[in-house]
């Protein structure tokens, strides 16, 4: 497995060297809210992201990024998918991925998984990821961004991420 993120910085760095950061509708006039932060939880640091997601004035998301490191975008293609360690609510969740392809904020390339109570580990293989908005085929050599994203119901948004790699 490579390592995007281990979680390992202890604040909102990734130990691939770039930063999470929190992204809401409230960048489309949304009325989301959420928090992100760095921690530990049942012994394992984590990043934990949580808040209500809301529907009015078309909102419906709210989402931990994470811009990919040279590194990162040099070896995406030599893997089949990304594997998880996350802990939640029971709720499913989205990873979005983008790529130059992708020129409008609502698209993205899309795969979910559901975040039990207890630590997991899902695997999504790039070749599930669907096209949202987009014409384009997936270009894994092409990615650029990952989102863990609480999308498109009103829901209480509640998961942790111990880590985050690629799996052959």
């Amino acid at each position: 497995m490579f390592v995007i993120d281990d979680r390992s910085a202890g604040d909102l760095q990734a130990s691939s060297g770039t930063a999470w950061r929190l992204i809401t509708d409230a960048v489309m006039g949304g009325v989301s809210q959420g928090r992100l932060e760095s921690e530990v939880f049942e012994g394992r640091a984590c990043l934990h992201i949580s808040g209500e997601v809301r529907l009015e004035n078309n909102g419906g998301f709210i989402q931990m990024g994470l811009d990919l490191s040279p590194e990162v975008r040099h070896h995406m293609a030599d893997f089949a998918g990304l594997a998880l360690e996350v802990m939640g609510n029971g709720e499913q969740y989205n990873i979005h991925l983008r790529t130059a392809q992708v020129q409008h904020p609502w698209q993205s390339y899309r795969a979910s998984f559901r975040a039990t109570p207890v630590w997991s580990t899902p695997r999504l293989p790039f070749q599930d990821f669907v096209p949202h908005r987009i014409d384009a085929p997936l270009e894994v050599s092409q990615v650029s961004r990952i989102g863990l994203v609480a999308i498109g119901r009103a829901f209480r948004a509640d998961l942790r991420l111990a880590k985050l790699g690629l799996y052959r």
